[in-house]
């Protein structure tokens, strides 16, 4: 017996040795190696897409850097990103412990930071397919979307400086009606109040570099009174926020549900599906998954529609055009009539390849050792796919600083160039689950905004004010304010009322 024991030992001792010579002989993809790695890491303030973008330059579309031992994997193509995170996401959809906004804040339970192999992420994508994951299925809601941003065009007739708070208000009054059937207050609702206080303490939370908890994470062990642990205070702080986020709306609904007067909605589906208790508890997560994420990027995608009509009034003309063509100045805009407006989709594109608002997307953690064109990337290792650069890549989309639709419509003369709407949501299996729901609420702002407004430059003392463009860190990157002008087009105040009043 004991012979077999020591052979067994020998062997394995052996395959152990054989690994660890495989991986010192690998190398990771090419990038800064400085001393200390998280030197090279943008700081939270910086604008995290262009300082990856710059080690593309200088190392390719597949670059690496090392923090504290842990491997950073940065992917700049969109071709890198389809073969290592579609082809291979079996091994590449999990995520990494994100110290701060994860494990202090709390935001681990949401969807989007779920482990792939937790039964509660399984159960949450099968919610979320179940209810808007096709075309069919999310047609249910159309009539709530279209409600609500017939509300809108009256609030920008009304306060048209308003206009990102409007936003906004717009954009969360569409998910939670959709998750919650809850309706907003005209102003001041303390529900969409709460959660854009939240995702603004999300944003900070999630900003790569931000604390340095994330780089070390020993130190969530740290007492909050201990000289330098202000980040434990901000946390429990915004951990209590986030806990009433996902709370309060969800108890609206336990509790209409009780009385029977809860609409259709997101939850009211599930919980009269008699779900066990712990499915309970992922739906409420899942349904503040929506909501949060849902509302605050469709906001930034709109918010960046505002901005490029302001910067490109010919691109908003020859929109404008289009729909007086096909509607002339009888009604709104409608979903039926989005195959008819081929310019205004293309418009609808370009503003999500113009600015992702998740330039970084959410990162990937590798789950086994894999190999990719020579390098080596072992299991554990954080992946994060560049979707700024990979909708900034000139050799993809032609002068791509520039706001320009037509470059998604095939002519004569060339083809069109790739949808964006294809990866900017994500890749492999942590695609964004509410995709459909968000270029379904884009292209209703976009089509009712332009059927009845025209933005325009602000002017002071006679001259045009040029709109600041700047943007956000973070996993959801929102545009800095910016002025414009904003004025009702012809008959358009007539057609508002008149559809406002349909709505009422």
């Amino acid at each position: 017996m004991l012979p077999t024991v020591l052979d067994a030992a020998v062997v394995l001792l052996a395959f152990f040795i054989y690994k660890a010579i495989q991986r010192s002989r690998a190398l990771l993809p090419p990038g800064p190696r400085p001393f200390l790695g998280f030197l090279a890491l943008p700081s939270g303030t910086d604008k995290e897409w262009h300082t990856y973008g710059k080690w593309a330059e200088q190392w390719g579309d597949l670059t690496s850097v090392t923090v504290f031992g842990q491997p950073v994997v940065v992917i700049n193509s969109i071709e890198v990103a389809s073969e290592m995170l579609d082809k291979k996401s079996s091994i590449y959809s999990d995520r990494p412990v994100f110290q701060m906004c994860g494990e202090l804040v709390g935001w681990k339970w949401g969807t989007a930071f779920l482990s792939y192999a937790a039964p509660q992420f399984k159960r949450a994508r099968k919610y979320f397919h179940q209810l808007f994951g096709t075309h069919t299925t999310l047609s249910q809601f159309y009539p709530v979307t279209v409600d609500e941003y017939r509300k809108f065009l009256r609030c920008l007739l009304d306060s048209p400086e308003r206009f990102l708070s409007h936003i906004h208000h717009t954009t969360s009054a569409v998910v939670l009606r959709i998750t919650y059937g809850y309706t907003v207050q005209p102003e001041n609702d303390p529900i969409v109040a709460m959660v854009t206080s939240v995702m603004d303490e999300f944003s900070v939370s999630s900003a790569p570099g931000a604390f340095m908890v994330d780089l070390l994470p020993i130190l969530k062990y740290v007492p909050a009174w201990v000289p330098g642990a202000g980040f434990q205070r901000k946390a429990k702080t915004w951990a209590n926020h986030l806990i009433e986020m996902i709370e309060r709306p969800f108890k609206l609904v336990v509790d209409e549900l009780a009385q029977g007067t809860a609409e259709d909605s997101f939850v009211s589906v599930l919980l009269r599906a008699d779900l066990p208790a712990e499915e309970i508890i992922d739906a409420k997560w899942a349904a503040g998954t929506i909501y949060g994420g849902g509302a605050h990027t469709t906001a930034s995608a709109i918010s960046i529609f505002f901005l490029a009509m302001t910067r490109y009034p010919d691109v908003q003309a020859k929109a404008q055009a289009e729909i007086a063509a096909v509607l002339g100045s009888r009604r709104l805009p409608t979903f039926a009539d989005r195959v008819n407006l081929p310019y205004v989709d293309a418009l609808c594109k370009e503003v999500l390849r113009y600015h992702p608002v998740s330039p970084m997307g959410v990162p990937h953690r590798l789950m086994e050792d894999d190999t990719h064109d020579g390098f080596f990337i072992p299991k554990g290792s954080i992946v994060l796919a560049n979707i700024w650069s990979m909708t900034h890549n000139p050799e993809v989309y032609a002068n791509p600083m520039v706001f320009d639709p037509s470059r998604f419509i095939a002519s004569n003369h060339s083809t069109a160039e790739p949808d964006p709407g294809d990866f900017v949501f994500g890749f492999g299996r942590r695609v964004c689950p509410g995709k459909l729901l968000g270029d379904a609420s884009l292209f209703m702002a976009c089509a009712m905004v332009l059927a009845t407004f025209t933005i325009s430059k602000t002017i002071e003392e006679g001259v045009p004010v040029e709109p600041v463009e700047d943007y956000q860190p973070g996993i959801i990157s929102q545009p800095a304010a910016f002025k414009c002008t904003i004025k009702p087009r012809a008959e358009a105040v007539a057609l508002i009322s008149e559809e406002f009043a349909a709505s009422s």
